[in-house]
């Protein structure tokens, strides 16, 4: 696939996004802000649709020619602008679905992440062992290089938690999530001494929601919140069987956070939730 021929960034299209909510938000029809812009009807849609690139001034007008006021977000925009992030994901381009790269991207460009998950751990802290296991066990079944493709791209997306200014995560795991066991009691043991590991890192909290706990928000699903430089910016992901959701609308961006701080209520402090991590693989 050549590079006029890749589809928009998640990075592109979100600028695109945010263009278009802050249009509509001025009542403005695409017609009527492309004479406003002194533009066209089809650059202003290609625009909004994350199809044409912009400069960081041409989005500064734009965003004050609708009257937006948040000088931090029209910083934010502006800083988006420019091509594609060409990052080791593209090599992944003709092998995995869309929304697994962008998922890459994301994490990328973010400023923080949260996740919270209950059966599976989050991808940035599995060892290759437990991601094995878990992709090796998808319906339908992968080929073996099809597995192979999956493993190796989740060990990269962790890049972000070791390169030189390394990205803050703060990870809600439920108990029953370090008691699954995927892989046998070697590799089990093997993944739970890397959260203990990776918890010990000043820049990773790890917090574990004990069975005792009892009811907490969003039980059957996992969230992965990832902060952009303003938290307009924010994007979540939640995790089906038919692929990833990306969600970016302020009211679900709104409740999300309150489900994750709910959820981060429930667990147990850092410390006590690495006692509990060490126990567990003790057992094993």
């Amino acid at each position: 696939m050549t590079r006029k021929n890749l589809p928009p960034s998640a990075r592109q299209r979100r600028l695109g996004t945010e263009l278009r909510r802050l249009r509509e938000q001025m009542d403005l029809s695409v017609t009527k802000a492309a004479a406003l812009l002194g533009s066209s009807q089809p650059q202003v849609s290609s625009v909004e649709l994350g199809r044409f690139a912009v400069s960081a001034d041409r989005v500064r007008a734009m965003a004050h020619s609708y009257t937006c006021t948040d000088e931090a977000l029209i910083e934010a925009l502006a800083g988006m602008t420019g091509g594609r992030t060409r990052g080791w994901w593209e090599e992944y381009r003709d092998i995995l679905p869309p929304d697994t790269l962008e998922l890459a991207e994301l994490e990328h460009h973010a400023t923080a992440m949260r996740t919270a998950s209950v059966i599976h751990l989050p991808g940035l802290l599995q060892t290759r062992a437990h991601a094995y296991a878990v992709i090796s066990d998808d319906v339908p079944t992968l080929a073996p290089p099809e597995v192979e493709h999956r493993v190796s791209y989740r060990i990269k997306r962790q890049a972000v938690l070791y390169r030189e200014n390394p990205t803050p995560l703060t990870a809600i795991i439920h108990e029953a999530a370090l008691r699954m066991g995927f892989g046998g009691a070697d590799a089990a043991r093997a993944q739970l001494e890397n959260l203990l590991d990776m918890s010990e890192r000043q820049h990773i909290t790890i917090r574990v929601i004990p069975f005792g706990a009892g009811t907490f928000p969003s039980s059957g699903q996992s969230i992965y919140l990832m902060a952009g430089t303003v938290p307009a910016l924010d994007t979540v992901q939640l995790d089906s069987d038919h692929g990833a959701a990306f969600l970016d609308a302020q009211p679900q961006l709104v409740k999300y956070r309150m489900v994750l701080d709910r959820m981060e209520a429930c667990s147990l402090e850092p410390a006590a939730s690495r006692d509990l991590i060490r126990r567990i693989a003790e057992d094993i």
